[in-house]
């Protein structure tokens, strides 16, 4: 059996505003209105239509029916019980459900289960959540077929990250609840390019994005400061 690599509070904190997942006025406002820079990115990087793609961490399912619109045959995972419930609930009402499947589990267990079987694993916004993001990452390597991607973003640790992802998010502009994120937790792009590389990955890109809480806009951007997306490639 795989280590538990869970923090029960993190699930609590997603736990108790499930139900809030498609509002985009909510707590969640900023995965929708960073929605179409992650999903652009992904489809900048690797084929979309007719891929089998997992998304791990999916939550409430935003990133996952984005890609079973694009024509994708998505999974998504999650240790959340409420937030499945709302994200099959969602797909349904959008007719969705012949396109998404969802499953509660992490992906230390899911790669016991499914090794070697996803044309693209996307984890966006959860390696600064898990006790051990680098066990995190050997795991989404296990799952992806020879040849295949991985999309992953997350958080700097630095100063500015500090400033404008605790600070200004959480305190100054009320953009997401306080103690949404743990500065410690954060993660340089040197560190996840390495644990990347341990599990046998080669990076392709690393880029950051800007994310404007008052125009509700995102934008990548030069430099990887604060949040940023990484794509690699598993080799065949």
């Amino acid at each position: 059996m795989p280590a538990v690599n869970l923090d029960p509070t993190e699930v609590e904190k997603f736990e108790s505003l499930a139900q809030r997942w498609w509002d985009p006025d909510s707590e969640f406002r900023p995965l929708h209105d960073i929605n179409n820079v992650r999903l652009r990115f992904i489809a900048d990087h690797s084929l979309i239509d007719g891929a089998d793609i997992l998304d791990v961490g999916c939550g409430g399912g935003i990133l996952t029916e984005s890609l079973a619109n694009l024509g994708a045959h998505t999974t998504g995972i999650d240790p959340a019980q409420g937030s499945l419930t709302v994200a099959k609930l969602h797909a349904i009402e959008m007719g969705l459900e012949n396109r998404i499947r969802y499953l509660q589990t992490t992906a230390e267990e899911f790669v016991e289960i499914e090794p070697s079987s996803y044309d693209i694993v996307t984890c966006l916004e959860i390696l600064e959540h898990v006790p051990d993001f680098s066990q995190t990452v050997h795991a989404l390597a296990g799952l992806i077929r020879p040849g295949g991607h991985l999309f992953l973003s997350t958080i700097s640790r630095n100063p500015l990250a500090y400033l404008i992802a605790i600070l200004g998010a959480e305190y100054a502009l009320n953009v997401l609840p306080r103690g949404t994120h743990d500065y410690r937790k954060f993660i340089k792009p040197s560190e996840l390019s390495s644990a990347v590389r341990t599990a046998g990955l080669v990076v392709k890109r690393v880029a950051g994005y800007r994310y404007n809480p008052l125009t509700r806009s995102a934008t990548l951007a030069s430099d990887a400061n604060v949040n940023y997306l990484m794509h690699a490639i598993k080799p065949e």
